[in-house]
């Protein structure tokens, strides 16, 4: 039994998801849709830096892709709902379960409830299951929270921080975190939404508080730019001493007065040159209280393909409609096919 996998988006998100498939038994990877000049007519196995090509060759026709019946769609391609849900329906009419990274698809709700519910109507109309996952939003702050609700008799509020480096990232990132600009230009990036920080907060709020079965009044967020007193460089950006290393972006959930749920997320270039140590930590107060710490950082690009490849059997043996990390079983690892998560496509 092989499940067909194709892949929407070639960029270097997907490339690592297809790096990990090509090691596993039961799947197949049997197209992928992308419009780089660069990549269409390539080997998706090239493209991942791989000897022997797979046979999988990057078509700019997603419809010629989706021709080939495959049962699952890697989707990597943007990081808005608005963006991603043409492509996300094309898929699912095409009869094709759908995972994708797209960050507000974490919780789409919470972006656009009348576009969310369209899609969920579509994929139950199609009989297909669609679901948002990543590092964060996805797991960190989200979804591995509510897991350890799991061990509380009750919870009051959750904090949660996820400190990371962006130096791994490219000029995109670096622009909308605001890194490099002085911190004039930050506060003036943050007025015109040039600066965005981090994308996902009304997600994982909303993923968290729908889980716990609590009343969300307002999201309030802030973006303070974060000063390096030192030179920093990577290989994209150089931030010398009074300018901007990053962004602390911190959103706080409120159910009436009371703030409920603290989601902080410092992000900044070169960290440890300033002697600060990246990480997650998870504080739940409740009964009994949690606190969950790890360092470094669970990383951001290596997890969300390791979440997105994880979740295929979950979301294969999941009922049809738009889904949550949520809504379906924790994600294990997983290195070969059990053979009943996919009996509801290839019944």
């Amino acid at each position: 039994m092989t499940v067909k996998i194709a892949l929407w988006g070639v960029g270097a998100m997907a490339l690592r998801m297809a790096d990990m498939l090509l090691d596993r038994s039961g799947v197949a990877i049997v197209g992928a849709i992308d419009r780089h000049p660069d990549k269409v007519g390539r080997d998706v196995a090239e493209l991942a830096g791989r000897a022997e090509p797979c046979g999988a060759v990057v078509s700019e026709d997603a419809d010629a892709v989706l021709a080939r019946q495959p049962d699952i769609v890697l989707h990597a391609t943007d990081s808005f709902l608005a963006a991603v849900a043409p492509d996300i329906r094309r898929a699912v009419e095409a009869g094709a379960d759908v995972i994708t990274i797209a960050e507000e698809m974490a919780y789409p709700w919470a972006a656009d409830p009348v576009l969310a519910q369209g899609l969920d109507a579509a994929a139950r109309a199609s009989g297909v299951t669609v679901l948002g996952t990543g590092v964060n939003p996805g797991f960190v702050m989200d979804s591995l929270v509510l897991a350890l609700t799991g061990a509380c008799a009750t919870v009051d509020r959750i904090h949660v921080s996820r400190v990371n480096d962006l130096s791994q990232f490219g000029p995109t990132v670096m622009r909308t975190q605001g890194v490099g600009l002085s911190p004039q230009a930050f506060a003036a990036g943050v007025a015109d939404g040039s600066v965005v920080g981090h994308v996902g907060f009304p997600q994982s709020v909303g993923m968290i508080a729908t889980a716990l079965g609590w009343t969300i009044d307002r999201v309030e967020e802030t973006r303070e730019p974060i000063i390096s007193d030192i030179r920093r460089e990577t290989p994209h950006v150089t931030v010398e001493p009074g300018m901007v290393a990053g962004c602390r972006h911190v959103a706080t959930g409120y159910s009436g007065d009371t703030a409920v749920i603290v989601l902080e997320h410092p992000q900044q270039v070169r960290p440890e040159a300033a002697g600060v140590e990246t990480g997650d930590t998870i504080h739940i107060d409740g009964a009994p209280p949690i606190r969950v710490a790890s360092a470094p950082e669970i990383p951001g690009g290596a997890a969300t393909a390791a979440l997105a490849v994880n979740m295929i059997p979950r979301v294969l043996a999941a009922a049809p409609g738009l889904r949550t990390m949520a809504d379906l079983p924790i994600p294990t690892a997983w290195t070969t096919l059990d053979p009943q998560s996919a009996a509801r496509r290839n019944a």
